[in-house]
């Protein structure tokens, strides 16, 4: 039998997802399992686009324009100037999800063997699009005891080789929700401009920020325009995530033009998709609050709640909703294994992502774990409760 890719083989899985069939075996068991692993929020999708949907009549469903509907593209145009960004239709691609404006950016800016810097922690995919790509994470270190604050310019400047090619930051951050201040960005700036590397900038959570906060963009970095590419996403911001529509948006023309090339490759975004974004751009602000209000609440009852359990510790995330807690484990991988196959309160259990995921490092994370609150608050209760029984009895307590 022929031998597959070594790119195949170095493919790492997905600590969000693969724990799911252990998940699917216990739901066969009769135990019922909060799912706090995944970014997939119970928030309703907004009236106007599921109205929208609902009376949808076309005769044929064509491909659209590689760099996505004209319509759909001004009326982004629309969102990000209310949002103090200013950009053209010839700045940005539509991609399919967040995701595929990830691959476009890396394969059209480094070379395969060029370095990328990351702090670390940092969305898991992002380790895999990189062995897609066929370029080399260099992690840097951020810590959960300041609450995963962007580490110190000395460690940017430490990790940089001649196969530096870019920079990439989360912000609100996946998997920790910190926030980046404009103070920090304005550091990383220098950075960049000093080295003339590329910043990539996964902006996808800026509506989700928390305590009277404020997101800034890198697209308003002054000095490194041709420097920035943003990459953008409807699926949290509109609780959309099954419609897979993203952007990668650059004012550097040589970046739009090689990455257009790639989008024509793959033809087309999905025209389905597009048409639920450009009609989610006009939902009514009042949306927003009550989702804000509702994460804000989330966010209070588990940071609270996991702070109360003996021995764990669970920084107040900024933005975004997720968070990182330690806990008193000897191994995350096997300990969030073990409440699928081994445990259970009451007839419940719960599903987590281990950190170990979420690090390029060897050895981070393994007394550490992303939580999601995207569940109701009972739910979000219920599953901390799950948790704080399970640390009672797990036999690799440390």
């Amino acid at each position: 039998m022929p031998d597959i890719s070594l790119k195949g083989k170095m493919m790492p899985a997905s600590p969000i997802r693969k724990l799911v069939p252990f998940s699917e075996e216990a739901k066969k068991r009769g135990i019922k399992v909060f799912h706090l692993n995944i970014g997939q929020p119970d928030i309703e999708t907004p009236e106007n686009v599921r109205e929208k949907l609902r009376h949808l009549d076309f005769k044929v469903l064509e491909y659209s324009h590689s760099a996505g509907t004209i319509s759909y593209r001004k009326k982004l145009v629309e969102y990000y100037a209310k949002n103090n960004i200013s950009v053209t239709t010839d700045q940005m691609i539509v991609t399919c999800g967040g995701s595929e404006a990830i691959m476009f950016a890396m394969n059209t800016c480094l070379d395969p063997g060029d370095e990328i810097i990351i702090p670390e922690p940092f969305y898991a995919n992002y380790n895999g699009f990189s062995v897609t790509s066929g370029i080399k994470v260099v992690p840097i270190d951020s810590f959960i005891e300041n609450g995963f604050a962007l580490p110190p310019m000395e460690a940017f400047e430490k990790a940089i080789t001649p196969r530096t090619k870019a920079i990439m930051i989360c912000n609100p951050n996946n998997p920790t929700g910190y926030l980046y201040s404009k103070e920090e960005l304005e550091s990383l700036k220098e950075i960049v401009k000093k080295h003339d590397l590329f910043l990539f900038a996964d902006e996808v959570y800026r509506e989700f920020v928390y305590d009277g906060q404020t997101h800034y963009s890198v697209m308003n970095l002054k000095g490194i325009e041709d420097n920035v590419i943003l990459l953008d996403s409807i699926s949290k911001r509109y609780s959309a995530c099954g419609a897979r529509i993203g952007v990668l948006i650059s004012r550097n023309k040589e970046v739009i033009s090689t990455a257009m090339k790639y989008a024509q490759a793959r033809l087309s975004p999905p025209s389905l998709g597009q048409i639920v974004g450009e009609e989610a751009i006009d939902t009514p602000p009042a949306y927003f609050n009550q989702v804000l209000n509702e994460y804000h609440l989330r966010r209070k009852t588990l940071v609270e709640s996991i702070n109360k359990i003996d021995g764990c510790f669970c920084p107040n995330p900024g933005g975004a909703f997720y968070a990182v807690a330690r806990l008193p484990i000897d191994d995350s991988d096997k300990f969030c294994q073990w409440m699928l196959e081994k445990f259970n309160y009451n007839g419940e259990t719960v599903l987590l992502a281990p950190a170990t995921g979420f690090y390029s490092a060897k050895g981070r994370g393994t007394n550490e774990v992303r939580l999601s609150y995207v569940l109701n608050v009972n739910d979000i209760k219920s599953a901390i409760k799950c948790l704080e029984e399970g640390l009672k009895v797990y036999p690799g307590r440390k």
